[in-house]
């Protein structure tokens, strides 16, 4: 029993030391705009505590419905420590997810936290790809209202819309600031353009498609 509990803690230690963002050593820290000459810090600078105010943990219309009339039919309005400025050193955010009908999330990942995903309105065909160790194995689900959807940290995935109405997802993660990489638009979109023959040999293309899609405007979709 004695060396369950010391495993126990051990892995505990172990899990706690692999969180997105660090533990706060303090109640709150809401966030403020960067001293002048400031040094780095992994967050934002603290409003002293005494001065902090309800509106600093507040954020208003994730219930409105977003323009989704764009290149790949969806927007997501993303709610993190830019928005709120007392979710510094919380660990937490969130985003709205609206589609168009057949609109997509296209393949993207956050590289600082996993991500729960919940369907609110519509139909969605949802998946990720593991890692090159587990042989990229495809993970993908349809999801109805009601339905949740977990996204591993640092894993590629993507959301559509596969129904002939708009649909609604909210999505939470386990950081201030997840972070948001479009695949396509890092990869075709990256400014200054990355050498075409590394796309050619990469992706194994031919020229002709890469210049085509480096010349494409890759949507940002995301606030």
């Amino acid at each position: 029993m004695k060396l369950f509990v010391v495993l126990l803690v051990c892995a505990f230690a172990i899990s706690s030391s692999f969180a997105s963002d660090p533990s706060p050593l303090q109640d709150i820290c809401v966030a403020i705009k960067e001293p002048k000459d400031a040094v780095f810090v992994n967050g934002k600078f603290c409003k002293n505590p005494n001065l902090t105010v309800a509106d600093d943990f507040f954020f208003q219309g994730l219930n409105v419905p977003r323009n989704t009339d764009n290149k790949v039919g969806s927007f997501i309005t993303g709610v993190d420590v830019n928005l709120i400025s007392g979710l510094n050193t919380l660990g937490v955010s969130v985003a709205r997810v609206d589609f168009a009908p057949y609109g997509v999330n296209p393949p993207h990942l956050h590289p600082h936290s996993s991500e729960i995903l919940m369907c609110m309105e519509g139909e969605l065909y949802v998946g990720f790809v593991l890692s090159n160790v587990l042989g990229n194995r495809f993970i993908t689900k349809v999801l109805k209202p009601g339905d949740l959807f977990v996204f591993p940290l640092g894993m590629i995935h993507f959301q559509l819309n596969i129904g002939k109405t708009p649909a609604v997802a909210f999505a939470s993660f386990g950081s201030q600031n997840p972070g948001f990489i479009t695949v396509g638009n890092a990869v075709f979109g990256a400014n200054p353009p990355i050498d075409p023959e590394v796309l050619i040999k990469a992706f194994q293309l031919d020229k002709k498609t890469v210049d085509y899609l480096q010349s494409q405007l890759w949507y940002n979709n995301h606030n």
